[in-house]
């Protein structure tokens, strides 16, 4: 059964929303130059493909501000510009097409600038996330904390948000993300309880793909699970392209989302006489690009094999180097065990094709 979502109001972010009733989007951010243009707009293509519905993209510069125009021009979802300090970048940006900002009001001098980018972000219909991160938090909460904990974090973004509204910006959406789960936890909890706009759920600098992937699997899992959360990242050291990949699997494993596989894949023990292992691997592989909902049973022994595999749209059960194909609960076909990705290949294709 899905989790209640906490209700948040809805923000236009290129050609989808964001919060409200609105599927829970999942989000990475380039790793190449953005002035680099083709490299960038490469990995976007690829993240697309991957099933990225936003991507951000670093704006450390001018020349990065003006390689934005090129970048949307030539990519599919909507594209963020991540800015820090200097209000005139996301000026450009903005120029440039960006469908929504990253920047944090308080940070980019007085107020006659903050007005600037909120007078063009009204104009143009772009809304503005704000991110407050623990390691950048503003001296003075620190020094009144003590501390980067929840109630830092939430007093920084409540500030930001105050300089906003003060303007009647009201496009508005808000991470509050630490390095760890706790905090990262209590920050969003604390914060759900005193705004309405949609929150940006993600463990910040969570490690490399390994740990990064256990990390963000328990800290966005807690927060969906109580209803928190309207659009996610999942921040790893390495290819982006599995930042997107765990993104969707968390969401999946957690029946929030209904698309692509879910596969159920034994762990294998003294029982199996095939190598489950390779071909649950082989199988995973081939099917992680799909879109269609289909699920997905790879067992290699009659123990629990053939019940699980009945259960699925379509299953394996392995027996003595050989296997069984199930689709709907009913056993088509006996295949060797050197044929058994290709049948079981050729099966799920026919199913979405039916389906």
């Amino acid at each position: 059964m899905n989790p209640v979502r906490k209700k948040t109001k809805k923000v236009m972010v290129g050609n989808l929303f964001i919060g409200g009733c609105a599927p829970i989007t999942v989000q990475s951010m380039t790793k190449t130059d953005t002035r680099n243009i083709p490299a960038t707009i490469k990995q976007i293509r690829r993240l697309e493909d991957a099933g990225c519905e936003i991507i951000r993209c670093a704006v450390p510069d001018g020349e990065a501000a003006e390689a934005l125009r090129e970048i949307k021009k030539k990519i599919s979802i909507p594209l963020v510009a991540d800015i820090h300090f200097d209000y005139r970048l996301a000026l450009i940006a903005m120029e440039g097409g960006v469908d929504k900002l990253r920047i944090n009001p308080g940070n980019i001098g007085e107020r006659g600038r903050v007005e600037k980018v909120v007078r063009m972000a009204k104009e143009r219909d772009i809304p503005i996330r704000i991110g407050v991160n623990s390691g950048s938090l503003e001296k003075d909460i620190l020094k009144k904390y003590g501390e980067v904990n929840a109630e830092a974090m939430v007093e920084s973004a409540m500030r930001h948000i105050a300089i906003l509204e003060s303007l009647d910006f009201g496009s508005i959406v808000i991470s509050l993300k630490a390095s760890d789960i706790q905090r990262t936890v209590a920050s969003y909890r604390l914060l759900s309880e005193k705004v309405e706009y949609p929150l940006h759920i993600g463990i910040t600098e969570s490690g490399s793909s390994f740990r990064g992937a256990i990390k963000s699997s328990i800290g966005l899992g807690i927060l969906l699970s109580e209803g928190i959360g309207d659009t996610l990242r999942v921040s790893i050291t390495g290819n982006p392209e599995k930042e997107v990949e765990i993104g969707l699997e968390i969401l999946r494993s957690m029946g929030i989302r209904q698309d692509g596989a879910f596969i159920v894949s034994c762990p294998v023990c003294g029982r199996c006489e095939i190598d489950m292992t390779g071909v649950a691997a082989e199988i995973e592989k081939s099917l992680s690009r799909i879109r269609k909902p289909v699920r997905i049973a790879i067992m290699g022994c009659a123990v629990n094999g053939p019940g699980e595999a009945m259960e699925a749209d379509l299953g394996i059960a392995g027996g003595k180097e050989e296997a069984l194909i199930f689709r709907k609960g009913t056993i088509i076909r006996k295949v060797k065990e050197r044929d058994i990705v290709e049948e079981f290949l050729r099966e799920v294709e026919d199913f979405l094709k039916d389906r």
